[in-house]
């Protein structure tokens, strides 16, 4: 791994997990669903213009269709959708950290349904991320958790592990800014028929609100999910996801840092953990199956 994919992968785990923080900034002064459909609308927008502009087309493979409708659905509608409704009840810290273990998820599903082979590193990887997982939703709960949307955010990080299936076949045969631009837009037409239903327009306009919009837009909706695709291209989605150790502890740092969100001891252990068993299980995959059919991948 030379050392601009290292920087990819350290800018990627950064911006994906600030946007917990962003999304907690947004659902305070307005309704979810709704601006995460605006903002998949605008980011979808800038970069199928963008991919226009480089030339790039919409005739894409059936794979990369497929795969861009999946992740629409999947990555932006469901899981980010429910964690944004979620994240009007808990914190972005503890967001961060359940959407965290997906690579796990993702693991242990290869593991259970594709029969995956695992070495005892990737198993010792698996317990201790659920260790990890019950050491800090035990002291959450007896906190008084609302469990209501930490069960969202449960829900959407098995959604995005499902979306992962499909990394493959949209970074594969060009077109990758189009791809990104498409997914995005799948996911706004499903949000907005959500806010439709449920929502009503309601906002408490701030500074804060107007600058955690724009940068969740830009930074957490464009560059992060190119960057990734990017990643994978340059060194293969197995290598690619080992960065997704960093997302806890970048997560909840954020998220103190921004928000004053406390953390517990036993949230700090928790993290510690869910982050080494991320990193086990993804360094054993690396040694026994370098091509897989099942690619991790976060946001």
């Amino acid at each position: 791994m030379d050392f601009r994919a290292i920087g990819m992968g350290l800018a990627f785990a950064f911006m994906w997990s600030s946007a917990f923080t962003s999304a907690r900034m947004i659902v305070a002064d307005a309704p979810p669903l709704t601006s995460l459909a605006l903002r998949f609308l605008l980011s979808g927008c800038i970069g199928v213009g963008i991919a226009l502009a480089l030339g790039q087309s919409w005739r894409l493979t059936r794979g990369q269709w497929r795969a861009t409708i999946i992740f629409g659905i999947c990555q932006n509608a469901l899981y980010l959708g429910l964690n944004f409704v979620a994240m009007q009840t808990i914190e972005a810290s503890l967001a961060s950290i359940v959407a965290s273990t997906m690579p796990l998820i993702v693991a242990l599903a290869g593991w259970l349904i594709f029969r995956e082979r695992l070495r005892p590193l990737g198993i010792a990887g698996l317990v201790a991320g659920l260790i990890g997982v019950v050491i800090i939703m035990g002291a959450r709960i007896n906190g008084g958790v609302d469990l209501f949307g930490l069960a969202l955010t449960g829900i959407g990080a098995l959604a995005l592990a499902y979306a992962t299936l499909t990394v493959r076949s949209a970074s594969s045969g060009g077109n990758l800014l189009m791809i990104v631009g498409l997914q995005m837009l799948v996911g706004a037409v499903l949000l907005a028929l959500a806010a439709a239903t449920f929502e009503q327009w309601q906002v408490t306009w701030s500074q804060r609100l107007v600058g955690a919009f724009i940068y969740t837009t830009l930074v957490p909706g464009l560059a992060a999910t190119w960057v990734w695709f990017k990643l994978v291209s340059r060194i293969g989605a197995v290598r690619a996801a080992t960065f997704h150790f960093l997302n806890p502890f970048f997560g909840v740092a954020i998220a103190a840092l921004l928000l004053g969100e406390k953390l517990g001891v036993m949230d700090v252990v928790g993290v510690v953990i869910i982050a080494l068993g991320i990193l086990a299980v993804q360094m054993s995959r690396q040694v026994v199956t370098p091509a897989p059919p099942v690619a991790p991948r976060l946001s």
